[in-house]
């Protein structure tokens, strides 16, 4: 058993935890799948949520084995995945893989950097029953995006946008926010508006895996953000009915939980390269070796039964403040990976709400990214090597 099981600390007294409990109902079944088909990416962002330690391709599920997850996915309810990575255009397999899910009734994104998107590799995928492509972007400025990415990948994300937009896809764009590029949200909507999207995901940078190990160069100033949330309201209005634009607000500066995968285990799992089944992205360090594995065990059972997906699903699990706070099934307690990364037990109070007692962890890092963010040396640490 891991130690983000513990319990390290008694937060909200001794008897926090030991109120009756009863067996919570079935859960509903989900209705998305991440399928991170590699951790492998041309790319070295320095937001990456991917892991501090990444897995590796010689331990990736085969083309068979993906293919038998998305039929088990879709048995248990899921409608729609998102085929990630890392890069997912690595996969050869990529278009078998789009094709078994699309047959069993899965509506498929591809989420990538664009890199390695050509004409007749999306007509593959298309043909395959591709239904739409979210595309990353870092900067509207192409020397500050390949300084974000740690490489140069502009005129290929710029060109990748072309080909999916006379394709015919839906195309969205995935802008991850931080100190260095939060004062360029006009030229990112502008670029967004240029390429054709049809939707601008604005995601503030959530910090887990290596965007942790860079947090100090991303996090921002509290004035930047709130510059930008203006920037958004007025891009809003303008393009009201004509693009979609999402906002993940930035929780450390907000000081309120965010309502994680609208809570835990609840609406959507995750599949990692080699087959660990996650209840978020971000619950592969917080899991470690107690996260379920697909080569071990069918989805359905993982989902409803194990021990990894139900342990914090409901309230019972909650300890003061969350267990009596009105907002406990809106924020769901927030977020278990982050109260585990920043305090060593996930049970505690998200450190990011301003009612948690830890919110004190959160709040000195948010007093120290005060002032102006330097333009040309954020001092981003990259990634070397690959998988």
């Amino acid at each position: 058993m891991s130690e983000a099981f513990g319990v390290h600390g008694a937060q909200g007294g001794p008897d926090a935890a030991a109120r009756p409990t009863s067996p919570p109902p079935p859960p509903e079944p989900p209705w998305a799948l991440l399928a991170e088909l590699t951790h492998g990416c041309p790319l070295r962002c320095a937001y990456c949520s991917n892991p501090v330690k990444l897995i590796g391709r010689s331990v990736e599920l085969t083309g068979d084995e993906w293919c038998e997850v998305l039929r088990q996915a879709a048995e248990l309810g899921v409608v729609q995945t998102h085929l990630s990575g890392g890069e997912p255009l690595l996969r050869r397999d990529l278009p078998r893989i789009v094709a078994t899910a699309d047959e069993a009734g899965i509506h498929t994104q591809l989420v990538t950097s664009g890199v390695g998107l050509h004409e007749a590799r999306l007509a593959e995928l298309v043909d395959a029953g591709l239904r739409s492509v979210q595309l990353s972007v870092q900067h509207a400025d192409p020397a500050r995006a390949d300084l974000i990415a740690g490489a140069r990948a502009t005129g290929a994300k710029e060109r990748a946008a072309r080909l999916v937009r006379e394709a015919g896809l839906p195309l969205g764009l995935n802008a991850v926010l931080h100190r260095a590029n939060l004062d360029a949200l006009d030229a990112l909507v502008e670029l967004g508006l240029a390429w054709g999207a049809d939707r601008i995901e604005l995601a503030n940078t959530q910090f887990y895996g290596w965007a942790m190990e860079n947090r100090a160069a991303l996090l921002p100033d509290p004035d930047q953000v709130a510059r930008a949330r203006l920037t958004l309201e007025r891009w809003r209005v303008r393009l009201a009915g004509r693009m979609e634009l999402v906002w993940v607000a930035p929780d450390y500066v907000d000081a309120t939980a965010k309502p994680c995968m609208g809570g835990w285990g609840a609406v959507s799992l995750t599949v990692a390269p080699d087959g660990s089944v996650l209840p978020c992205p971000a619950a592969a360090e917080l899991l470690g070796d107690d996260a379920p594995n697909v080569r071990d065990h069918r989805l359905d059972w993982i989902w409803r039964e194990s021990p990894a997906f139900t342990r914090y699903r409901g309230e019972d699990w909650m300890r003061e403040p969350c267990r009596s706070c009105e907002l406990r099934a809106v924020d769901f307690g927030g977020c278990r990976c982050q109260a585990y990364a920043l305090t060593g037990d996930a049970a505690r109070t998200d450190p990011a709400c301003h009612r948690s007692p830890d919110h004190d962890l959160v709040r000195a890092l948010v007093d120290a990214a005060r002032g102006p963010a330097p333009e040309d040396h954020p001092g981003f640490a990259y990634r070397e090597g690959g998988t």
